[in-house]
């Protein structure tokens, strides 16, 4: 992730409005604020889906301070089977779920495997667009990076998909970006 480089600001917008208009070739983005985009669709959604998008609006602020760019993509994916989950942003050029987490390991492991799996989600309905998928987990509990690290290994053990884990540790402020390559590499799984 950049640290507020102007050119890399305009990288990233440029493929992240790229990559949200593949997936979405219909769609209109409303500007929210700086470096936030949102579809229009999702504008006129239940009180309940607006908390949810404010909410993922605060939580990937902390990727916008230091440079990012996100598309907020629509509640429903084209194409997509009715009811299925798919991921909740475009965020520097990357499909990128969100996930907030207060629980336990358990908890974690569930909610990191649902987040990867909703991005994978979407590059299958797309095959023909070539982008990475990451899961943003913003971690309330006080877990150590070394415990999330292991945990999240443990979790992608046996997949080949590239894309990151990228971890915001609340109670130490901490933000930890990690390729699923390296997370494999601990469990000795394929790189």
């Amino acid at each position: 992730m950049p640290h507020n480089n102007p050119d890399l600001i305009r990288q990233n917008a440029e493929m992240s409005l790229a990559l949200a208009s593949a997936l979405y070739p219909l769609e209109k983005w409303i500007p929210h604020g700086e470096s936030v985009f949102i579809a229009k669709s999702r504008l006129s959604g239940s009180y309940k889906e607006q908390a949810k998008l404010y909410r993922e609006i605060a939580d990937v602020q902390i990727l916008i301070r230091r440079g990012s760019v996100a598309y907020f993509l629509p509640e429903r994916f084209d194409g997509g089977k009715k009811g299925k989950r798919y991921a909740d942003t475009v965020l520097d050029g990357a499909i990128v779920e969100i996930k907030t987490i207060s629980g336990n390991r358990t908890t974690l492991g569930k909610s990191f495997k649902k987040g990867y799996k909703q991005g994978i989600s979407m590059l299958e309905t797309h095959p023909e667009i070539k982008a990475e998928h990451h899961v943003f987990l913003r971690l309330y509990t006080p877990f150590t990076i070394e415990s999330v690290r292991a945990k999240i290994a443990g979790e992608i053990k046996g997949t080949f998909n590239k894309g990151c884990c990228i971890c915001y540790f609340e109670a130490t402020e901490e933000l930890c970006i990690w390729t699923y390559d390296e997370l494999r590499s601990i469990v000795g799984g394929p790189k």
